[in-house]
This record gives C-alpha cells, sequence and structure tokens, in this order.
C-alpha cells in the first residue's frame, strides 16, 4: 500500500484552556483560549478563539477571534472582519478584512524590503569606482 499524504487536524474547542506552549504540524483551530507560545504551520483563530501570546512562529494564521502578544508569521497573514489583533506583527503578507482590527507594531517583509536591506545605496545612486572621479 502507498504512503498518504494527511495533513495533521487539531482543535482547541471553545471550554479548552490551555497555558503553556504548543507546538503543530499542519493545521491548529483555536476555538477556545491559549496563553503562552505557540510554533506551528498553518493557525486559524475563530471568532471565539482568544490567544494571549508572548511568542507566535507560524507560516499563517488567520484571526477571526482576538489575538495579543508578539506574532511571527513566514507567510500570511489575514485578519478576519471579526478578529482582533494587538501586540507585535512581523510577517511577508498582511490582509485586513473591512471590519478587522489591527493594534499592533506591524512590520511586514517583502521582497522588496529584502532587496533593499541589501543594497544600502539610496535608488538612483551607484558607487562611484577610482578611475570614474
Amino acid at each position: 500500500m502507498g504512503k498518504k499524504n494527511y495533513k495533521n487536524l487539531s482543535i482547541i474547542d471553545r471550554e479548552l484552556k490551555i497555558e503553556g506552549s504548543i507546538s503543530s504540524n499542519g493545521t491548529l483551530i483555536i476555538k477556545g483560549q491559549v496563553t503562552g507560545t505557540i510554533e506551528g504551520d498553518v493557525v486559524i483563530i475563530a471568532e471565539d478563539g482568544r490567544v494571549n501570546s508572548s511568542a507566535t512562529k507560524v507560516s499563517s494564521i488567520t484571526i477571526g477571534g482576538n489575538f495579543q502578544g508578539d506574532l511571527t508569521v513566514s507567510k500570511e497573514l489575514i485578519v478576519l472582519s471579526t478578529g482582533i489583533c494587538s501586540g507585535k506583527v512581523t510577517c511577508k503578507d498582511l490582509i485586513v478584512e473591512n471590519g478587522g482590527i489591527l493594534n499592533a507594531d506591524v512590520s511586514c517583509k517583502t521582497a522588496n524590503s529584502l532587496l533593499a536591506e541589501k543594497d544600502p545605496l539610496p535608488f538612483g545612486h551607484s558607487e562611484l569606482k577610482e578611475n570614474e572621479i
């Protein structure tokens, strides 16, 4: 029999409160309350979900509930119309739906900003070589 490609799905349901560290592969859906750190692939905070995190590092996160804390997202951060995100955020792509609330110190790292970090000279300037002076 061949290997099947399964994606893990984990759910923290409405009545569940977790304090501590969570490490997850696949998709993590949070409908309850989490206080602590989260590390994983895809995280979805449902409308009833509440997260207070000193350090969250994920590939992608969708916030329909409430997130407060430090958030590092390697791909995309989506704040839905019902979502509230506050704290400090570093992400690649940012989407905030109409009605979504983003009260955070935000730093978006895109391909263009990474190129700018590699080239410290202002736009339109180039280094002059000694024989060009």
